[in-house]
């Protein structure tokens, strides 16, 4: 009988089949061990010794604060989680549920969900492509309560919801797009995966069970969250490029003058006696004597912060000491150090302890540290090869948070607290107490970007650049309620008092700002020891409903056969620690709705209810933004003032307590400026408001056993609601 031809073309293609397979990579199930309280770690293939968190530095997991989180198991079911490794590629699978939505993959100035999104995660200023950012963490946070970091210094190709498996068990349904409704472009996959060109990789899952909780372990993991300096929390203002001594000096005088708070005086590339590249040098045309003038800011109770790029200048002294540590590629003709090698950081540090800080030890409060997200253009190609034996990709992904390391420990060493600025930050930067910025102005995506660096364990601020009058007003009160408020004056005529019209308005919420530092301190010492996020997006709060909608695209096989629906997502409030919800309104916009979270809300201005877990329209006068407060929370403030306290100043202290519940609040307190709070030197004062049986409120403050300071004096009671017997 003669064979079937086509029975003998099918056992063909079956054995080529099969020997095709074969030569696939063969995913494995990793094994995961506990390294600390609710944290799993896994390593795939061989993972290379400098990650992103080598690079920080991190420090011992704080397993304490940890151990104090509720007790998890493991997140996910491991046998859905594979791996693959093949060449120089490592790959990851984990499971996606088809109810579960997720947040995080960096700070993204479009967007908070990451369903359905695919990007490559890359150090790079924003450019609105997708995963190119100044701060590209590699850490995804899940509505199902856990949250996965990928620590690795390579970039990371990640998505999330994309490319359906021949494998998967669930798969879309199959719609003839010509006659069937439903079709989509993009169906959703059960799947995240994650590739990065490594030869292994270090993976971490952090169990909630809160999405909440999940993401107060990785700032843990990573030694708690940055704890910045009082003043820190006040204003800064940066001066025009080639200002002077002089002038520095008068634009603090002008402060003072108009009644406008200032902490902190930020000196830009004129500093240099050669900048882009630095030359690390004061320039003494500008600044002849940098001590005395360092020390006439220091009498002024304001700190001065220094720009830099960290690209060293050809025939500066500096120059041919790090010349031995410089990568093979230029950047604007001056050398790009390897700060990943231990001994350039030190001989970078020693030279700013000695030209700088020297100069002016409490007058120098930090550095910003700018042009080390990208891009491509004029920074070093991946390519570039740098002494340590690392390559372009490396340092690109870390070179921030190599300077922040070096930059947090030289302030360390000399025991005194920092607050800086950056342009580019990753994964295991929690501790360090720099804020992001980046040149974009739109008000929108950076209200956007506020909120999406509480899915990341990094800080961010929007800023203001002068402009016509209502545009500097309503931008000045957005970065009141960020972590850093500023004003960036670098290339602007404009000051905080030059449209009359609004000057007051914007004197008041500068003054409102430093009124409620010790409310911003509480947070942020929260975020430290307790690893909750500073910022919280709305989807990290308890009893917030509100669900996302997705509008049909309109199908046109002609125009756009591949239109995507639109997701509209809550992402222009977020709260500020417990008890605020921050909803800045944009310029030019007289009202705006506002989504409150289960629960009663009351304003913060006047204690009256807003609303209770529904959507209200607000219109608020001029001089305020929509704030608003949890029921039964209490708002610790202070009295108007020009500068934050000094170290050992005390001063009076009042409570705002708003709405019908009791309140508590354990307040935090330290000396402000030193580590000495590393060694016990801190406390926890607990405060209550309750109700008697004649309904009449009283407050009571109990010191905490735990600490030894607390800076203030008399306390006032301010009960904001008023009850139904009040007039």
């Amino acid at each position: 009988m003669k064979p079937n031809p086509v029975c003998v073309v099918g056992a063909c293609l079956a054995l080529l089949s099969l020997s095709l397979r074969a030569q696939l990579p063969a995913p494995i199930t990793p094994a995961w061990t506990e390294v600390a309280p609710g944290v799993w770690k896994t390593t795939v293939g061989s993972p290379e010794s400098f990650t992103l968190l080598s690079a920080a530095g991190a420090p011992a997991p704080a397993v304490q604060s940890l151990a104090a989180l509720p007790k998890a198991a493991f997140p996910l079911d491991p046998k859905e989680i594979e791996a693959r490794r093949w060449d120089w590629k490592t790959a990851l699978r984990f499971p996606l549920a088809l109810d579960e939505e997720i947040y995080g993959l960096g700070v993204d100035f479009k967007s908070m969900r990451r369903t359905g999104a695919i990007y490559q995660l890359h150090v790079d200023h924003w450019s609105g492509t997708p995963g190119r950012t100044h701060a590209p963490v590699p850490l995804y946070l899940s509505t199902k309560g856990y949250a996965v970091f990928f620590n690795t210094a390579r970039y990371l190709n990640i998505t999330v919801g994309h490319g359906v498996r021949l494998a998967a068990r669930e798969k879309p349904p199959v719609i003839d797009r010509t006659t069937g409704k439903g079709w989509s472009s993009a169906p959703r996959s059960d799947s995240i995966e994650a590739l990065a060109n490594a030869e292994g990789m270090e993976i971490l899952v952090f169990a909630g069970p809160t999405p909440l909780d999940a993401l107060r372990r990785y700032n843990l993991y990573c030694g708690g969250g940055a704890l910045p300096p009082k003043w820190g929390l006040g204003f800064l203002t940066r001066t025009p490029t080639k200002y002077s001594a002089e002038q520095a000096l008068n634009e603090i005088a002008a402060f003072r003058k108009n009644g406008i708070p200032l902490d902190m005086l930020g000196l830009e590339p004129g500093w240099h006696d050669q900048a882009y590249p630095c030359s690390f040098e004061w320039d003494k045309t500008r600044f002849a004597d940098p001590a005395k003038f360092l020390g006439e800011v220091e009498k002024q109770h304001v700190r001065v912060n220094l720009w830099f790029n960290p690209y060293i200048a050809p025939k500066t002294p500096l120059y041919e000491k790090l010349l031995p540590f410089a990568g093979t590629h230029l950047v604007w003709n001056g050398i790009v150090p390897d700060y990943s090698m231990p001994a350039a950081q030190k001989i970078f540090s020693d030279h700013l302890a000695r030209t700088v800080l020297d100069a002016g030890p409490r007058a120098i409060g930090g550095f910003k540290i700018d042009e080390v997200d990208g891009s491509d253009r004029y920074l070093w190609p991946d390519s570039a090869n740098f002494p340590s034996g690392r390559d372009g990709e490396q340092l690109r992904q870390t070179y921030g948070l190599l300077l922040q390391r070096t930059i947090y420990d030289l302030f360390h060493a000399q025991n005194r607290r920092t607050l800086g600025q950056v342009r580019g930050t990753n994964g295991g930067a929690s501790r360090f107490p720099f804020v992001i910025y980046n040149d974009n102005y739109a008000f929108d995506e950076y209200i956007t970007a506020v909120g999406n660096t509480g899915f990341a364990g990094v800080l961010w601020s929007p800023e203001v650049r002068g402009g016509k009058g209502e545009d500097m007003l309503r931008r000045t009160q957005a970065v009141c309620f960020s972590p850093l408020a500023l004003f960036n004056g670098w290339s602007t005529p404009d000051k905080l008092w030059t449209h009359a019209e609004v000057k007051d308005a914007i004197r008041d919420a500068i003054v409102l700002r430093l009124r409620l530092l010790p409310y911003f301190y509480n947070a942020f010492a929260q975020y430290h020891y307790q690893g909750t996020p500073v910022i919280r997006p709305m989807q990290l709060v308890p009893g917030f409903n509100a669900a996302l909608k997705s509008e049909s695209g309109k199908l046109d096989a002609t125009a756009n056969p591949y239109a995507i629906g639109k997701i509209t997502e809550v992402k222009d409030q977020y709260m500020f620690g417990d008890a605020l919800l921050i909803a800045p309104i944009p310029p030019d916009v007289k009202s705006r709705t506002v989504i409150l979270p289960a629960g009663k809300w009351y304003d913060f201005f006047t204690g009256k209810l807003a609303g209770e877990n529904e959507t209200i329209e607000v219109t608020p006068p001029s001089n305020q933004t929509p704030l608003f407060v949890k029921d039964g929370s209490l708002v610790p403030m202070i009295g108007e003032r020009q500068w934050a306290p000094e170290a050992g100043e005390i001063i009076p202290l009042e409570i705002r307590h708003y709405g019908t519940q009791s309140g508590q609040l354990a307040l935090y307190d330290d000396d402000g400026e030193t580590f000495n709070y590393e060694h016990g030197e801190f406390s926890w004062t607990q405060l209550r408001a309750t109700k008697d049986a004649a309904g009449a409120w009283h407050g009571t403050v109990t010191p905490g056993a735990d600490g030894r300071t607390w800076h203030y004096s008399d306390v006032k009671w301010t009960f904001m609601t008023p009850t139904p017997s009040s007039p």
